[in-house]
């Protein structure tokens, strides 16, 4: 939750876009936080990262989304709230690769991250090789959303990082209510006890 200090958004939610080079992470990326599409983009070098502020069922949701360059950047997979597992649907091999990158997931990233897997460039039907029933069933198969995108014709784009970005503020909004009902049993323990102490303390009349 955001300070009274910086009231400008009521939740930072940190993203992390992952999978194999080329699949269209920095698209996605550049799709969602400007509204533009660059085709010969420059393969990421590194960390690269964008913001955007989103209006999300009555609050300001600070999105910080990062792109992994289709690398192995196990230490920023642990600050991750939600992770979108990118593949591209004219190549196979990326397809393929989703268990590794799950896996890696698995081992990483913190408990209970939200996850979406992400079957990108699904404008190119003349070139796909992967269905979208080979998707949904490797998401069912991995307990995860699915979804298929275009960063090039913008399609899905905005729904994949509001639906995730949905589902993380639901977790963390339960977290919090169950961190303060435990917080009251507490306090009614406290109390409890206290007051037997109390009753228990008196001397003759």
């Amino acid at each position: 939750m955001a300070t009274a200090k910086s009231a400008s958004y009521d939740y930072l939610i940190k993203l992390l876009l992952i999978g194999d080079s080329g699949v269209g992470k920095s698209c996605l990326l550049l799709r969602f936080s400007d509204d533009s599409f660059t085709p010969s983009f420059i393969t990421t070098i590194g960390i690269d990262f964008k913001i955007r502020t989103i209006e999300l069922d009555g609050k300001r949701i600070k999105l910080q989304i990062w792109d992994t360059a289709g690398q192995e950047r196990f230490p920023y997979y642990r600050g991750a709230m939600g992770i979108l597992l990118v593949y591209d649907v004219t190549d196979e091999r990326s397809f393929s690769n989703v268990r590794n990158w799950f896996s890696n997931i698995e081992q990483h990233a913190s408990e209970g991250v939200n996850k979406i897997l992400i079957g990108n460039k699904s404008d190119m039907e003349e070139k796909r090789v992967i269905s979208t029933k080979q998707g949904q069933e490797l998401a069912n198969e991995l307990g995860i959303r699915f979804m298929e995108t275009s960063a090039k014709a913008n399609i899905g784009v905005e729904e994949a990082f509001f639906d995730l970005a949905r589902d993380i503020k639901k977790r963390l909004i339960d977290t919090q209510q169950q961190a303060q009902q435990t917080r009251q049993r507490e306090e009614v323990k406290l109390d409890t006890g206290h007051t037997t102490k109390t009753n228990n303390s008196g001397g003759c009349c």
